[in-house]
């Protein structure tokens, strides 16, 4: 069985208006400002913990706040998450070729596991996913290789090749033995994508089907 890895936020779905939303409102609702759209988005990616310890940082804050804030963040982001998260162009096209070509594919990614569900139903494309491993999933969050083992495990693949679009990923690829594809348009924090361990790389996901099959035979 092969099977195809994919990352979520900034790979498969352009997430960071909603999330920018969910944290201005958390922000809002003590008087503490606001976060521009492009510092938000340079935030994602470690999981919520993260992404709210970065935005105290951000606006001064105090640090003992963060769960508080973490918990207000999940309550606005729960009740909202796909208002103005849309699919990246080609994403959907893209996963029906890779069912049918017999690829299974699972999802991989640090936000939590119910939202990321509710999010691919919303969009259309959670049917095609046979798992989904979130950042509560495990005891542990990517760039962990158990997180991207767990998702081959229970898809049963004796293949698969790790697709995401950022740092965290490349590690997290790297470290449980797995090819990796890099989508250049997501959230990576690096100024050259050059400097992120690849295996290969694009940007339009009218080829990434061609790319993943070449990774994977080089796997056989």
């Amino acid at each position: 069985m092969k099977a195809i890895i994919f990352d979520l936020d900034g790979t498969l779905i352009d997430s960071a208006p909603d999330i920018h939303a969910a944290v201005n409102r958390t922000l809002a609702e003590t008087g503490d400002g606001e976060l521009p759209l492009d510092t938000i988005r340079g935030f994602i990616g470690n999981g919520v913990p993260v992404l709210i310890e970065r935005v105290i940082a951000a606006r001064g804050l105090d640090p003992a706040r963060q769960a508080a804030m973490v918990e207000t963040f999940m309550r606005h982001y729960e009740a909202d998450p796909a208002t103005l998260t849309t699919l990246f162009p080609g994403v959907k096209d893209a996963v029906e070729q890779f069912r049918d070509e017999g690829w299974a594919m699972g999802v991989c990614t640090n936000k939590p596991e119910a939202v990321s569900r509710a999010i691919l139903d919303r969009l259309g494309i959670g049917p095609y996913f046979g798992t989904v491993v979130g950042g509560d999933t495990l005891d542990v969050k990517k760039p962990d290789p158990a997180v991207a083992l767990a998702v081959k495990e229970r898809l049963g693949a004796t293949v698969a090749v790790y697709v995401g679009d950022s740092e965290i990923d490349a590690e997290c690829a790297w470290k449980a033995g797995m090819r990796f594809a890099l989508f250049t348009e997501g959230y990576h924090r690096a100024d050259d994508v050059d400097d992120i361990p690849q295996d290969a790389r694009f940007s339009d996901f009218d080829v990434a089907v061609a790319i993943v099959a070449r990774l994977a035979d080089e796997l056989r």
